[in-house]
């Protein structure tokens, strides 16, 4: 290909279902075999847009709209290497990353250049609304388990972005790393109420000479 030879590559992930998932959440932290991290963020794309496979599992009756999740997701990938395989590649987008020097406890770094934090950072999208907004949502999430709604009420501030997230009133939320968080995220596909705090504007005054 065009990039072979050049020296670009960064890392080699064990599983194609994880890179998979790192291309969708824009960001990732890889435990290498000397047991050091390392931490990757979005650095761009290839200009084709994104293809929600989870979508194309659905249309196909492969899984039930009802049972949807990232977690849905990966076990079809998982139980189904050839066909997983092949719909992996029908979506077209892909994410290029770059390695990013981060203390370990610090969270992962979102588009706008600063470190997410875990229930308080917003993915949005960019052609739309600006970084450092700040957004009310109001949702009810399956926070504690995949069949609860739990309230969420909370201000959250515009630091993300993703080529997944296209639209006025869609935006993912972050809940931190690791397995806990992941489970959260990945079940979450819920409606809320999304709305933008921006300043109020006084109006202009026509000045007479």
């Amino acid at each position: 290909g065009a990039l072979a030879g050049r020296g670009l590559e960064i890392a080699y992930i064990a599983h194609p279902v994880d890179l998979f998932f790192m291309q969708i959440q824009g960001s990732a932290r890889i435990r290498l075999p000397d047991g050091t991290a390392l931490r990757l963020n979005y650095d761009g794309h290839n200009g084709y847009p994104y293809t929600p496979v989870g979508r194309l599992l659905i249309q196909r009756g492969l899984v039930a709209r009802e049972a949807m999740s990232m977690a849905a997701i990966r076990s079809f990938i998982e139980q189904n290497p050839q066909a997983g395989a092949d719909l992996m590649r029908e979506n077209r987008s892909f994410v290029f990353f770059r390695a990013v020097p981060l203390a370990a406890d610090a969270g992962a770094l979102g588009a706008q250049g600063v470190p997410l934090t875990a229930g308080r950072s917003i993915a949005i999208d960019r052609a739309l609304h600006a970084y450092g907004t700040p957004i009310f949502i109001d949702a009810a999430l399956p926070l504690a388990r995949a069949t609860s709604a739990d309230p969420f009420r909370r201000l959250m501030i515009a630091q993300d972005t993703g080529s997944a997230i296209v639209g006025p009133a869609r935006a993912d939320l972050f809940f931190g790393a690791g397995d806990a968080a992941a489970a959260v995220a990945g079940r979450i596909r819920h409606p809320g109420a999304f709305t933008l705090l921006v300043p109020r504007l006084q109006p202009v005054r026509a000045k007479t000479p």
